[in-house]
């Protein structure tokens, strides 16, 4: 199976780049007008995010078939900054929250100036499995109240305590109508699918009926939306408020690389390509600088609309930006069609959403798998939806982090041996084992294999302090492929303590990272100290420097 590393601009699969994207716009139409109603910032702000981040993110971006645009994680989290930020800036607060887009799409661009693509990625899927089940129930909660005929409240809790009064009086025809949009974008036939997406496919036949059947009834809709190019907006902000514009702009920055690189892998796997990680985040950032300065919602690469684009026939960057100008007609040509969308339609196909998003399968599958792993998906789970993303993520990390370096002790500790008796278990020769017969506990062979981090150093220490009673320290460092600075500094700490002791020591180190390392200490200030190559050799130049001392004979043995 051949892997191409290809994002060049060409006109060889123009037929199949123009369906590709014509047909990721007809899922994308929807979804960008429901992000962008949900947001708070209005559906055109969707439209304008879709425009501009699914063109610059193609035409600069990293991964050739990938069609990005607004998406569920990064509609949560504008639409958290929207509130507050209005809430406290009724005047200036919608600017300052576009302000917060463009200085994401800043981080991201910085992320990949910086090569950080290889990294965004690295990460537990515990984590990633957490925070976007979390996402997924913010959107279901939040998307509750329209689709029951309300306005949204903004936050998870305050939904949360208003869900009672709301079920307990939906209004009738804003019910019907997003339950009937839950049921067509569940039940479409596979087939019509294929042909009209089961989003459009609900937000037609959701938007007729109310005009049709419901046309005096009171229910929320989109209602006028400009037919026009955008305007720009200058950035704006607030001293006062700058840490927190700084925060939220960090975790769009953060959580768009995050979403768009694992939607990246997605394209590898499907379109036999391999994607840049930096040039997509590049790509990335230059779209939601654009979308932030002229009043769009940020985006990301979207998992579905790459994947319909694919097996539609999109190869190249073509299709992404084709999908964005198809879009850009919309807005010029089509607002009194989407004037009339109710609330509740949208909010049935943003239910969908959040209810794709939640990893169901993980969440059946890690009990069995690993109860810490449970634990720390639910948590990351619960700071998400009650916290915020940063906060989930972070935490999340840092605890895998320490599951794992745990883990790795225990492995590392398990190859720590200090052997005075050759008849201990051990990975000796003969010849070998015989050097050790002759010393009679006299010499004492440390060895240490494979990586040393950090947390073998304490172990290190703890086996040395068991072993008191010798004459002649062999430190065998030939199985360590790579050291760190702490494993480093205690291997030093144990040598200068043996010397201390006026005991010799023999340091075993091929050449390679931890010989570098071992000479970068110093050690051979101290003429007690010897550095070889050769384990057999080091033991065996310790037992002659011993039988000199004491006047033994001294017997050569061949390895």
């Amino acid at each position: 199976m051949s892997i191409k590393l290809v994002n060049t601009i060409h006109f060889r699969n123009l037929r199949g780049d123009l369906f590709g994207g014509l047909t990721a716009s007809i899922v994308a139409l929807p979804l960008a007008l429901a992000f962008g109603v949900a947001s708070g910032a209005g559906a055109i702000a969707g439209l304008y995010g879709a425009i501009f981040v699914g063109f610059f993110a193609a035409l600069f971006g990293g991964t050739p078939a990938q069609v990005s645009g607004p998406t569920g994680p990064m509609t949560v989290v504008i639409t958290t900054v929207i509130a507050t930020l209005v809430a406290r800036y009724p005047d200036t607060g919608l600017a300052m929250a576009f302000t917060v887009v463009m200085l994401g799409g800043l981080f991201q661009i910085l992320f990949g100036v910086l090569h950080l693509g290889q990294y965004i990625t690295l990460m537990p899927y515990t984590v990633i499995s957490g925070f976007m089940s979390g996402i997924g129930i913010i959107i279901i909660v939040l998307q509750l109240p329209p689709l029951l005929g309300y306005a949204g409240t903004g936050t998870v809790w305050e939904t949360l305590q208003q869900l009672p009064s709301y079920f307990s009086q939906p209004d009738p025809v804003a019910t019907s109508l997003g339950v009937l949009t839950l049921v067509l974008v569940f039940t479409a036939p596979p087939k019509l699918n294929r042909i009209l997406p089961s989003p459009l496919l609900a937000l037609i036949v959701g938007t007729v009926l109310s005009v049709v059947m419901f046309g005096n009834a009171d229910i929320p809709r989109i209602g006028e939306i400009p037919n026009s190019l955008p305007t720009l907006r200058m950035p704006t902000f607030s001293l006062g408020e700058g840490q927190d514009i700084l925060r939220y702009g960090l975790m769009l920055g953060v959580l768009g690389a995050i979403d768009s690189l694992l939607t990246s892998l997605v394209a590898d796997s499907i379109s036999r390509t391999q994607h840049d990680s930096d040039k997509e985040l590049i790509g990335q950032g230059i779209g939601n600088c654009l979308a932030g300065l002229f009043g769009g919602l940020p985006g990301a690469g979207a998992t579905m609309r790459t994947v319909v684009n694919v097996q539609a026939g999109g190869k190249t960057p073509l299709s992404g930006m084709i999908h964005a100008l198809v879009l850009l007609l919309v807005v010029l040509w089509a607002e009194p069609l989407t004037r009339v969308i109710p609330h509740a339609v949208l909010a049935g196909l943003l239910l969908k959403v959040g209810i794709d998003i939640i990893d169901w399968s993980f969440i059946k599958r890690i009990p069995r798998l690993s109860l810490k792993g449970t634990g720390l998906m639910y948590l990351v789970l619960f700071l998400t939806v009650f916290v915020d993303l940063i906060t989930a993520v972070v935490v999340g990390v840092f605890i895998a982090n320490l599951l794992t370096i745990k883990r790795l002790t225990d492995v590392q500790s398990d190859r720590v041996k200090a052997i005075t008796d050759p008849t201990q278990p051990c990975n000796l020769s003969p010849a070998e084992q015989q050097l050790l017969s002759q010393a009679q506990g006299d010499i004492l062979l440390f060895q240490l294999g494979g990586p040393l981090s950090f947390g073998a150093a304490k172990t290190i220490s703890r086996r040395m302090t068991i072993v008191q009673d010798y004459r002649a320290l062999v430190l065998d460092l030939s199985e360590v492929p790579t050291i760190g600075v702490t494993a480093a500094l205690a291997i030093e700490t144990m040598v200068q303590d043996a010397v201390n002791r006026h005991r010799q020591v023999w340091i075993v180190v091929p050449p390679g990272q931890v010989q570098r390392r071992i000479e970068k200490l110093q050690l051979q200030r101290f003429v007690e100290i010897h550095q070889m190559q050769n384990r057999f050799l080091a033991l065996q130049a310790a037992l002659v420097f011993m039988q000199a001392k004491t006047s033994s004979p001294v017997t050569t043995i061949d390895p």
